[in-house]
């Protein structure tokens, strides 16, 4: 078997950081041409770069931009937030598959990143997409009835929103099931990481949002599932790892062997699931009318929450003012159509946005 030639977004978050271990894992399958990073760890950086000795690396966004269009098997895009987009967009003008991991991305840009991408050229790497993605495979687009991407809930499962009132930053970091950076795990606390998931679970496979279901699974052994008009449901499930769908990505559509361990099924175990409290946690159900918005609408819910998240984490609002904020910033936005979207637009909303949200903070 030919080794893929690979490179890697963001390699030293937390995305890129496992990817590499897979790469070590199975040199016979994946070889290291190009790495970025953000250059919040240059140290770890120049590791990564002395071991893999890529043929291109750099620091920031016009060095991923610039690899992404690079000649190469597969580009793993593992940067976190908007600044994603250009390399997104380099990678599908370049043909090459993409990994997306960077979620933020496919929300912003919409059409303008779904019209550049031959069919199948995008393949998920979130684990709840990743999981649609396999079962997919058991039906055609025509037989699903609906998509159920599940959520663990976060650290603050259960709580109603009075609870939520003077949660710090250290409880809304400790995620029970996932290690991640800290954006995504806040992001994960109120929700908002499921409300783009749904964005972009609608982007990826072309289902409606009112086929889009969220339900709350705990343990975060069940990653997704998919119903079909049949009645039956399939699901994907494996014990809590990135593992899985960083191995798919890279390798899509074969299975990596071994790339995780797998459920011993003769321990016994249960599976929970319970409706989402969307009074506690509303980011789910401002997300859906912002993608039935659409446009530049998923941009700017995008950017303002990544402004409120930093608030947070900065002691300048509370947690529960994250989700009003973002709800004030995109009532107030006029949303740009889908038709004709261009970059410019996209990152005009998101610059627009940010600056509301940071005006909405400080008053």
């Amino acid at each position: 078997m030919t080794a893929r030639d690979i490179v890697i977004l963001g390699s030293t978050g937390s995305i890129g950081t496992q990817a590499l271990d897979l790469v070590r894992a199975h040199p016979d399958r994946f070889r290291v041409v190009g790495l970025t990073a953000g250059g919040s760890n240059p140290e770890l950086f120049e590791a990564q770069v002395a071991e893999f000795a890529p043929a291109f690396s750099g620091l920031g966004e016009e060095a991923s931009t610039e690899a992404a269009g690079r000649e190469c098997d597969v580009v793993l895009n593992g940067i976190t937030g908007a600044v994603g987009l250009r390399p997104t967009l380099a990678a599908l003008d370049a043909g090459t598959t993409l990994a997306l991991a960077n979620k933020e991305s496919l929300i912003m840009g919409g059409s303008l990143v779904t019209e550049r991408a031959r069919p199948g050229q995008i393949v998920p790497v979130d684990s709840e997409h990743s999981a649609l993605a396999q079962c997919l495979r058991a039906g055609t687009h025509g037989e699903v009835r609906r998509l159920v991407l599940t959520a663990s809930g976060g650290p603050f499962r259960g709580r109603t929103r009075e609870d939520l009132a003077d949660v710090t930053v250290e409880e809304a970091l400790q995620h029970p099931t996932w290690s991640m950076g800290p954006v995504i795990t806040i992001n994960s606390a109120t929700l908002v990481n499921k409300g783009l998931e749904v964005i972009e679970a609608h982007l990826l496979f072309d289902i409606p949002f009112d086929r889009i279901e969220v339900v709350v699974h705990p343990t975060s052994d069940v990653h997704s599932m998919v119903e079909f008009v049949d009645g039956s449901t399939v699901l994907q499930a494996s014990p809590p790892t990135m593992m899985i769908p960083l191995a798919l990505g890279l390798a899509w559509p074969d299975r990596v062997p071994d790339a995780a361990p797998a459920f011993d099924w003769s321990t016994p175990g249960t599976w929970e699931f319970f409706p989402l409290d969307d009074e506690a946690f509303p980011a789910v159900l401002l997300a859906r009318s912002a993608g039935e918005r659409g446009g530049t609408a998923p941009a700017v819910y995008n950017a303002a929450n990544e402004v409120c998240v930093e608030a947070f984490r900065a002691g300048r609002i509370r947690f529960v003012d994250i989700i009003p904020t973002v709800a004030d910033v995109v009532a107030a936005h006029d949303v740009r159509s889908t038709q004709h979207l261009t970059v410019d637009d996209v990152l005009a909303a998101d610059a627009w946005a940010r600056e509301r949200a940071a005006a909405t903070i400080s008053t």
